[in-house]
């Protein structure tokens, strides 16, 4: 007897009225979970790209049956937003906007630099998702993941930060192999500066 598969629910199949203006996280364990698969999914889908399905390496742009969490930016991001709130069960409370940034502060390197740029790039229409497995910050799409490659790969450097000229190669190098272009960007400046390699 062979097990039946799920049927996904598509995205044209949900009733957004179900969806709650402000969707329930919790934080635990320094980490962001939105448990209700229904309200991941929406964020996921159709709120541009927000958390990551548990569980789910790659998923696709239909509505899934798994929690998910959101990174220490993102939920930030969608707080100061008034698109969800964060409960924490261990003290019995809902944090403030201002309370969880000095959270992120504490339990996430680099949180404020990295929190100016990836709000400068939804601010620019694009999608910054976490970049570790390209070991830049950012992996940035102009559409989203599953529907397009993306085009750059983002390193955030504070504006006294030094650079040597081998983490340049190397950086400029991984971004090559994987077809993107690398970039350093400035959250003092709100700069960007894009590395193109070519053969002389």
């Amino acid at each position: 007897m062979t097990e039946e598969k799920e049927s996904p629910i598509l995205r044209e199949d949900i009733d957004e009225k179900l969806i709650p203006a402000k969707i329930p996280a919790k934080y635990i364990n320094n980490r962001v979970i939105v448990f209700n698969p229904l309200y991941a999914s929406y964020l996921y889908v159709k709120q541009k790209f927000f958390g990551s399905p548990l569980g789910i390496n790659k998923p696709r742009l239909e509505y899934f049956s798994k929690p998910s969490e959101l990174s220490l930016i993102e939920a930030s991001y969608l707080l100061k937003n008034d698109k969800i709130t964060i409960y924490d069960p261990k003290l019995d409370k809902y944090y403030s906007y201002e309370e969880f940034y000095e959270i992120s502060k504490k339990n996430h390197h680099k949180f404020e630099e990295k929190y100016v740029i990836y709000q400068d790039l939804r601010k620019k229409g694009y999608i910054p998702r976490p970049g570790l497995k390209f070991g830049a910050d950012f992996v940035v799409y102009k559409k989203g993941p599953g529907l397009e490659h993306s085009p750059f790969i983002a390193h955030v450097l504070p504006n006294d930060a030094k650079i040597t000229a081998i983490d340049m190669v190397r950086a400029g190098r991984l971004a090559t192999s994987v077809r993107k272009k690398f970039v350093i960007a400035n959250p003092l400046t709100l700069s960007y500066y894009f590395f193109e390699w070519f053969k002389p």
